[in-house]
């Protein structure tokens, strides 16, 4: 069984769906967890209190990843709070999507904020406390569309191929500090943030899969707590795809 006891883990986005899922999990894991959220502090507070009736230790940081200082102060307020970071899980997304040649620039750049900047703006917060303890484990949250890409998800997939650029990379630079970064893919999950697409789309989907059948968001995270644990302590710069097999 894996085992989180005695870590820290700061996953973003985590008020529903995916992050809320890895969340929950972590905690089961045994780690202390800090729950990132944008707007819905209801939704966030939710999720500690789960947590806490579970037994377990988590707090609410409200902070925007797209603005580095936001950013910033979302490690530091984890610091003040349990004296270390362990595990960060980038999972903060959106999606805006529309074809290439109707799509505005304002939803460009609000994908690719969020997505891929966010990602960095956490990150390079992280990494400093991470170097320093010489150990930690980070987990970006990327898509098949970042692998095969997606028609009218051009936005959606440049950040998203663009967080697997930026995983190998920080993995090559870090990696002799102790700190492993790897990427999740997950396929079509069952959230929020999938729950609006046509069924027709969605049936196309899952026939392409091998395994012919949507995940859960269970599935992603159990993924996610075993690049957390020591047991994945010599992977590193990897992209593991959790999709039932649509991008084989």
């Amino acid at each position: 069984m894996i085992n989180l006891s005695n870590k820290v883990a700061l996953i973003t986005g985590a008020s529903r769906g995916i992050g809320r899922a890895i969340a929950l999990k972590l905690a089961q894991q045994g780690a202390k967890i800090v729950i990132n959220y944008q707007g819905n502090a209801a939704a966030a507070q939710e999720v500690v209190e789960a947590i806490k009736a579970n037994g377990g230790e988590a707090i609410a940081v409200q902070a925007d990843v797209r603005d580095d200082k936001a950013a910033q102060a979302l490690i530091k307020a984890t610091l003040d709070a349990f004296g270390r970071i362990d595990i960060l899980v980038n999972n903060a997304g959106i999606t805006r999507d529309t074809l290439l040649a109707i799509m505005k620039t304002e939803d460009w750049d609000l994908v690719l904020d969020t997505n891929l900047k966010g990602t960095f703006h956490v990150t390079r917060a992280a990494i400093r406390p991470m170097m320093k303890q010489r150990n930690g484990r980070i987990i970006n949250i990327t898509s098949p569309a970042g692998i095969s890409g997606n028609p009218g998800q051009t936005n959606y997939s440049a950040a998203k191929a663009g967080v697997i650029g930026f995983t190998r990379a920080v993995a090559r630079e870090i990696g002799s500090r102790g700190i492993t970064v790897n990427a999740v893919s997950p396929g079509y999950i069952l959230t929020d943030l999938t729950a609006s697409l046509p069924k027709e789309i969605v049936d196309r989907i899952i026939e392409m899969s091998a395994l012919k059948r949507h995940g859960s968001a269970a599935d992603v995270a159990h993924a996610v707590a075993f690049l957390a644990s020591d047991e994945a302590g010599w992977i590193t710069g990897q992209v593991l795809s959790v999709d039932g097999g649509l991008v084989l």
